[in-house]
């Protein structure tokens, strides 16, 4: 029981900063406007949920290319 509660807070955490983000306006969804944002280098955090290979392995390229480059963050379910 207490490895569920461990497990549970940071997903809930994510969850909840995500909603955050979501309700506030600073964020997007979509493979256009997110690698449109890295080539302009407005971007701080990526996270690629379901993209396909092709798709994932462009938005690492754009992101290696940028200056200060974004964090990319992988999520598969």
């Amino acid at each position: 029981m207490v490895t569920t509660k461990k497990m549970k807070k940071p997903l809930e955490s994510v969850n909840s900063r995500l909603q955050l983000v979501m309700e506030s306006g600073k964020s997007m969804l979509g493979y256009k406007q997110t690698v449109k944002m890295i080539r302009q280098d407005k971007v701080k955090l990526v996270i690629i949920v379901t993209y396909p290979v092709l798709r994932k392995s462009e938005a690492v390229c754009y992101a290696m290319l940028a200056k200060t480059g974004p964090r990319l963050q992988w999520q598969y379910y």
